[in-house]
């Protein structure tokens, strides 16, 4: 393609130098032949002169105006395919050195077009499919989950009902250890409340089943927010409905950032936007939190590696921008095919 368009593109500039030169030749005669009976040679010369670099510099400007034009509209093309919009296609208009080019542009984003609703079909299978296989891992975490439940939770209520029930006879006996014991049941009771909302956290990804992503954010959002004290908005933009896969991808992204925020960003606030276009859904998740220097955290920390894996499963991008003090902000693109 570089080969031919560099060929086409030569002769074309060498046509515009010829046709330039001889315009410029032909009006400097002109000049020539019309003052020369009239004012001295050297006046005549410079006359001439001027006359042929200005018909040069006008030509050489078309030129220029002309081919630029072009090498934008390839310029913007390209723009709009690397950011996933692979129906772009460029108009082969007109007889110029880039036709061959705008062709084998065409050609290539169809044929990338074609190849990513394949990948994206085959993500959606894989994504279902490892779903349903997933059934005797979630068993088994539950399993896990009453075991934890056993050792914390259970333990402490149990030591909350010892303490409790010996409290009366010891503030008759002893005020001042009563008191004290008083203080142990205020501080289990805060510790069992905050690992039962642990626990109620991870097993929050059920949300999902028999529910649209609205459905389940509009329930689960808002309740996440409420259980660690976040100030949280959810702005629903998305115009379409979404494939399954992709409903189930972009819900357990929104609960690995979530639990990002809560876990790290020291956050008061923060706002999960939902959004599409004609060639991608995106997903933003704003935090107002302490925030965080980027390049120096790994790229497997804060869930990231997760999140782009997911997406990437249906051909999108994770992102993540951060700044300490600024908060952070998670965008998720996955496109439309």
């Amino acid at each position: 393609m570089m080969v031919r368009f560099l060929r086409s593109g030569k002769w074309e500039l060498i046509g515009m130098f010829v046709i330039a030169s001889s315009l410029s030749l032909l009006l400097g005669a002109v000049v020539w032949n019309g003052l020369i009976d009239e004012v001295n040679k050297t006046e005549v010369r410079l006359g001439a002169a001027s006359v042929f670099i200005l018909v040069s510099v006008a030509f050489g400007y078309w030129a220029a105006q002309r081919i630029g034009r072009r090498i934008d509209t390839l310029h913007l093309s390209l723009k709009q395919a690397s950011n996933g919009n692979f129906g772009v296609r460029i108009t082969e208009g007109g007889h110029n050195s880039f036709i061959e080019v705008y062709r084998e542009f065409n050609e290539l984003a169809q044929q990338m077009e074609e190849k990513m609703k394949w990948l994206q079909v085959r993500g959606e299978e894989y994504v279902m499919t490892e779903s349903a296989s997933n059934e005797a891992a979630v068993l088994e975490e539950r399993k896990r989950l009453a075991r934890d439940l056993h050792d914390t939770v259970s333990q402490q209520l149990f030591a909350i009902h010892m303490c409790a029930s010996s409290l009366p006879k010891l503030q008759q006996v002893d005020r001042e250890r009563a008191d004290s014991v008083l203080e142990q049941l205020v501080n289990m009771s805060n510790l069992a409340q905050k690992q039962m909302r642990n626990f109620i956290a991870q097993l929050r990804p059920m949300e999902l089943e028999g529910r649209t992503l609205y459905e389940a954010l509009d329930k689960w959002f808002p309740d996440y927010c409420r259980q660690n004290n976040l100030q949280g908005e959810l702005e629903w933009r998305l115009k379409e409905r979404l494939s399954e896969a992709k409903e189930h991808q972009l819900f357990l992204i929104a609960q690995e950032a979530m639990a990002n925020i809560v876990k790290h960003a020291k956050a008061k606030g923060c706002t999960l936007t939902m959004a599409d276009t004609e060639r991608q859904v995106s997903m933003i998740l704003q935090d107002d939190g302490i925030g965080f220097n980027v390049d120096g955290v790994k790229r497997g920390s804060y869930g990231l590696s997760t999140m782009q894996e997911r997406a990437q499963k249906l051909g999108g991008a994770a992102e993540i921008w951060s700044k300490s003090g600024s908060g952070t902000r998670v965008k998720v693109t996955i496109p439309k095919m």
